[in-house]
C-alpha cells in the first residue's frame, strides 16, 4: 500500500476530517513506535512506505509497557484530537496497518499489545 492510498484509507474509516488523518497517522506511528520494542517496530518500518517509517523510529531499545487508554491519550495529544476521535483514529489506523503490510508481521506487532487493542481493531482479514 502506498502513502496516498494509506492516508485515504485512513480518511475514510476515521471519524476525523481529510485533513487530520496525517496528524492521526504520525501520532498513532509515534505511540506505537514507543510501545513496540525497537526491533518490531524496525520490522514494521521496513514494510511501510517511505513517509511513514520517520515515525517508527522507537525512542528506546525497549518496549513502554502502557495500555490501550494511555495510548489512545498519546494519540490524542500528539493529534489534538477529542479521546473519542482519537480512540476511532486508533481503530481506523490499527485496521489500516492490518491490511498495508503482511499477515505474519500484523501478529507480531499484535502479540507485543494487551488484548484489547486486538479487541478494538476486530476480527482479521480473510
Amino acid at each position: 500500500m502506498d502513502y496516498d492510498t494509506f492516508l485515504d484509507t485512513v480518511t475514510r474509516r476515521a471519524p476525523v476530517p481529510p485533513e487530520k488523518a496525517e496528524p492521526l497517522t504520525r501520532a498513532t506511528l509515534e505511540t506505537l513506535a514507543e510501545r513496540l520494542t525497537r526491533g518490531e517496530a524496525a520490522d514494521l518500518a521496513s514494510e511501510l512506505p517511505e513517509q511513514l517509517k520517520e515515525p517508527m523510529v522507537s525512542p528506546t531499545p525497549e518496549a513502554e509497557s502502557f495500555g490501550l487508554d494511555e495510548f489512545i491519550d498519546r494519540v490524542s495529544r500528539r493529534a489534538n484530537l477529542s479521546p473519542d476521535e482519537a480512540r476511532e483514529g486508533v481503530r481506523a489506523e490499527l485496521s489500516t496497518l492490518r491490511d498495508a503490510v503482511s499477515e505474519g508481521e500484523f501478529r507480531q506487532v499484535m502479540s507485543q499489545l494487551p488484548r484489547d487493542f486486538e479487541a478494538l481493531v476486530g476480527a482479521p482479514r480473510q
